[in-house]
């Protein structure tokens, strides 16, 4: 019999508007593994609400040529779900979607999601202590709600003067055109980060000509990408253990990074010496070697593996821009130095929407304010999870659970444990609603920030996707990640208000089916 959340009774006959006890706003890694641990636990009343067709998220959303997880494939899959088949040991962007799929193919998720389904908006019923939620499919009512949005699935595009003028084709990586053909075309890719390595490459073979713009340059070490031979495969197959050994050795190699990303210690001078000597080998000429050289320290930006960008970008066909942009013009696009630049087709390798979580545009709390206000530029949360004035929400990959060093999947199990144990909680203790007390969410923050203090992200001499328009970074977890894992093994109710469901009928609702 499936657990529930609270002790309702029934719905009356003329119900409407479907319920669920437990609503997940996202199929990507963590709505799929969110989805999956309620299943283990024997809870079937849920539905993941996902805008498109098929599950993934990121992984979905980003199909551009070269996608490719910076994370070694043993490492970025759930840990009760390992994939003895990866076929390399970075694994590239289709591998990770199909993973995805099998995943929710194997533990029954697939018949609790509604694809097609855009969330437009969710408030919390003060009166009947649910969840309203509105949908690209009509409404519905949970009793508690976990938003799974993912950071890297929602594009953020610059608002370049004239940029409607321009005649060609533009596109973000994060939303590809693959029926617009770019053979013998004259491209502009606008951004240098972890995308952009990745695309140029692979499109620099085939373009008539290709303009970089580069605003910062990134920091670029060697890719250790290898093919996963079909012996190791049928290793991992047959002895379980070995492929949990690598993962292992693999994490704990990632967390001895911590030390120099918070003191900034001899490890991270050690690999900055590395990128040197990388981009000194690979770029043969000193006039664009130094502007390709960062002037920040190294981890300050997310650290990018790479072989095959330097030679791209030194290839004759292409230039590297490094002055800027004033504008764009209806056939090319003009830099800071009045220079244009023809072009006929622009691609955005501008990164995403990360501490401007845009699910906070949607979610109103108990005095109705939308999330987005109560942050104020600023996004807070315990945990990475729950927020004081939400009740019954929990956000998975939240405020500061992002790394720069290791597996984000890491993190979302924390997550996921730690909301498991809250249900589990709920449940005992006959509870309906739940909520962080403003204190303990206050308290959680200012040893977050007091802890980022000289660590290279905010000190490292760069502008990056971490710091929030307030200049507080709210995006990075500044520990090691098995610290989090501590904080977040056993549920600490102290920190909630928890408060015993109201006797009273259940809203004119219906169950939902997916």
């Amino acid at each position: 019999m499936p657990t529930t959340l609270d002790q309702r009774e029934e719905a009356p006959t003329e119900a409407r508007t479907p319920h669920v006890r437990i609503g997940i706003l996202g199929a990507g890694f963590a709505g799929l593994g969110m989805a999956i641990k309620l299943k283990q636990a024997g809870i079937e009343d849920f539905v993941i609400c996902e805008r498109d067709t098929g599950v993934g998220g990121t992984w979905w959303a980003n199909t551009y040529p070269g996608c490719q997880c910076d994370i070694p494939s043993h490492l970025y899959s759930f840990s009760f779900a390992p994939n003895p088949d990866w076929t390399r040991t970075y694994p590239n962007q289709p591998e990770i979607k199909n993973y995805l799929a099998h995943c929710a193919e194997r533990y029954g998720i697939l018949e609790h999601i509604r694809f097609g389904c855009e969330v437009t908006g969710a408030e919390w019923d003060e009166a009947d202590r649910l969840w309203r939620v509105h949908t690209s499919q009509g409404p519905l009512t949970a009793d508690l709600l976990i938003g799974a949005p993912g950071g890297l699935s929602e594009p953020s595009s610059p608002d370049l003067p004239g940029l409607d003028s321009f005649q060609g084709t533009t596109f973000h990586t994060a939303r590809w055109n693959h029926d617009h053909e770019l053979t013998s075309r004259r491209v502009a890719v606008i951004g240098t980060g972890a995308s952009a390595i990745q695309v140029v490459p692979q499109i620099q073979p085939i373009v008539e000509h290709l303009d970089v713009f580069q605003r910062t340059p990134p920091w670029i070490v060697p890719h250790r990408d290898r093919p996963i031979t079909k012996f190791e495969r049928r290793l991992y197959r047959r002895f379980p253990a070995l492929q949990r050994l690598a993962r292992a050795g693999i994490y704990w190699s990632r967390e001895l990074l911590v030390p120099g990303l918070i003191h900034n210690n001899r490890m991270l001078r050690m690999i900055e010496r590395m990128a040197r000597r990388h981009l000194e080998e690979q770029v043969p000429d000193p006039e664009l070697r130094a502007r390709l050289t960062p002037s920040y320290r190294i981890g300050c930006k997310r650290i990018l593996p790479s072989n095959d960008w330097y030679p791209a970008i030194t290839k004759p066909n292409v230039e590297v821009v490094t002055s800027g942009i004033r504008e764009v013009t209806p056939t090319g696009v003009v830099d800071r130095d009045g220079v244009e630049h023809p072009a006929d087709t622009i691609i955005f390798g501008t990164g995403f929407y990360v501490t401007d979580i845009p699910l906070a545009k949607l979610l109103r709390g108990r005095d109705g304010r939308l999330l987005s206000e109560v942050w104020d530029g600023s996004p807070q949360a315990y945990m990475g999870s729950a927020i004081a004035g939400f009740p019954n929400l929990f956000l998975l990959v939240g405020p500061n659970t992002g790394l720069g060093h290791n597996s984000i999947v890491f993190m979302i199990e924390a997550q996921l444990n730690y909301v498991m144990d809250a249900l589990c909680a709920m449940r005992e203790r006959e509870v309906g609603e739940i909520e962080v007390r403003e204190e303990a969410q206050r308290a959680y923050n200012e040893y977050l920030q007091s802890r980022m203090g000289q660590t290279v992200w905010n000190s490292g001499g760069c502008s990056s996707w971490y710091i929030d328009a307030n200049g507080k970074n709210t995006t990075i977890w500044p520990d090691f990640t098995w610290r989090f894992w501590q904080r977040t093994r056993r549920f600490d109710s102290g920190a909630y208000r928890l408060t015993a469901p109201a006797r009273r009928p259940a809203p004119t609702t219906e169950p939902v089916t997916a």
